[in-house]
Parts: structure tokens; sequence; C-alpha cells
């Protein structure tokens, strides 16, 4: 049996990750002196309420080799293979924790999905699709590492404050969008995050991510995902319900997430965030 197994910052319901077989290892949260592992000892929603209350930014820490190596032990007393799938190398040390631990597994494949969030659930997902059609791991790694370079994570979100804070954007780039009342676009690229658009207001920034979907479209046979963070998902189905045209073959089947405290942390609340391939 192939095994599945991605870290918490693929941002995949629970209920989800257990209805495909997939194994989560989380990230753990700092606020102060409480640390906690994402989504096992703090929720979505008691995190954000935490996040909007607290004066100091929490920080996130990358999972550490031996929480993998517990995860691998499992997958060889039981006979398997396995695929893990983690955040991007050059957001997190996690992936290189995974290969430190999976140095004595030769049946562990360790890919660095080059992105975050939802973009890391979609390759998520297509490696729970291969493995159920029959894929061996060794393939279904190459296929996502193949498959990746047409992977695209957008997200549009309410303020570059939380970026600034966490140190992933420069302090000009978050004094321009804050200066500007910009709703600042971002991406996932080559593995980094990047400032790509910025818009006044909510609507002109929905139209900025509507603009660069539809600029190389979308392969709808590939998985999609779409999150949110924050407390509720309003600015998302509004999203979904400005940009229909795209969706409106497809929106019974889309997988929404709550985006947790691993990004959550660094994008703040009241973003939304699109994971898909392009064709």
């Amino acid at each position: 049996m192939t095994r599945i197994i991605t870290d918490s910052a693929a941002d995949l319901e629970l209920p989800a990750a257990a209805a495909m077989q997939i194994t989560i290892v989380p990230l753990t949260i700092r606020f102060g002196t409480e640390i906690y592992r994402d989504r096992v000892d703090l929720c979505a929603d008691d995190f954000y309420r935490r996040l909007i209350e607290s004066d100091e930014l929490p920080s996130t820490s990358q999972i550490n080799p031996y929480d993998f190596q517990s995860v691998f032990q499992e997958v060889r007393q039981a006979h398997d293979t396995a695929v893990v799938i983690t955040l991007s190398s050059r957001l997190s040390g996690t992936w290189q924790s995974a290969v430190t631990a999976a140095a004595d597994y030769p049946e562990i494949h360790v890919v660095d999905s080059r992105s975050v969030t939802v973009g890391e659930q979609c390759l998520v997902r297509l490696a729970a699709r291969l493995r159920d059609q029959g894929m061996d791991a060794g393939m279904i790694a190459s296929h996502l590492e193949e498959k990746r370079d047409s992977l695209v994570t957008i997200a549009l979100l309410d303020t570059l404050e939380y970026l600034k804070r966490g140190g992933r954007i420069s302090a000009a780039s978050a004094l321009l969008g804050g200066l500007l009342v910009l709703k600042p676009v971002i991406a996932v690229r080559d593995g980094g995050i990047e400032v790509i658009g910025k818009a006044r207001g909510s609507r002109s920034g929905s139209n900025l991510l509507i603009q660069e979907i539809q600029g190389g479209g979308i392969d709808f046979s590939m998985p999609i995902a779409l999150g949110y963070t924050g407390l509720d998902r309003t600015l998302l189905d509004k999203y979904i319900a400005d940009s229909s045209a795209i969706w409106q073959d497809h929106s019974e089947n889309l997988p929404i997430s709550q985006i947790g405290s691993a990004i959550g942390t660094h994008g703040g609340p009241g973003a939304i965030a699109i994971g898909f391939f392009r064709p």
C-alpha cells in the first residue's frame, strides 16, 4: 500500500483527509510561551480569535525530523511505501526535516511542493488520485514533480501587515500597500511569495484574481482548491459569485478549506486563496 503524507500547511480539512486516507503531520505555533500543534491542539477558529486579539504576532515552527520519523516507522512496520508532500522549502525547513528523516527509509519519497496552502493541497489531492489509480510511490513522486511546474497559487489579502511583521516581504512593499489603502494580490512563484498586484478595494482585488486566472486558464480535469482565512467564508463566497463565469460548471465540486494557523499567521484574516493547474 502507498500512503500519502503531508503537513498541516496544506490546509486540508481533517474530514477530507480521513476520507482520502491522507496522513497530516502538524506544524507548531507559538503564542508567547504557549505552544500548539496546528489543527490538533488549536483549531482554526480559536487561532484567529487569538490572532485578532493579540498584540504580538505568533510564530510558527517547522516539523522536526523526529516527528517525521515516527510516521515513517509506522509505514515501514506495515510494509508500506509513502509519498510525502511538504510546503515550499523556501518558506520552511519542513522539507529538509522530511528529507533528513527519510534518509534511512528508501520506501519514503519526499516531494517539495514549491507551494503552500491550497496550492500544496492540489498536489496532495493529485497524489491521492494517482495512488487510487494504482501508481506506485516512486511514480507518484515523479509525476508530482513534473506537474508542479503548472501549479498556480494566488491569493487576495486584506492587508500586507502580517506578511511584513512575519518578515515574508519587505517593509517598503507593505508600506506602499498600506499608504495607498490597497488590497494586495500575491502568488507563490519559484517557491517564494511575490506581490503581483494591488487593487483599491475588494472588488478590484477580485477582478485582479479573475484576470490572473483567465490569463492562462484552469485545467478542470486536475484538482482545484479554494481557501479563506478568518472566522467566516463570506469574502470567498462573494468572490465565487463575482467570478461565476469561471466556476459555474464546477461550483458544486469546489473543495473549500479554512486556512489554518501555519499560513494564517502570515496572511492574516480576510484573505482568500485559489490553487489550480494550468492546462
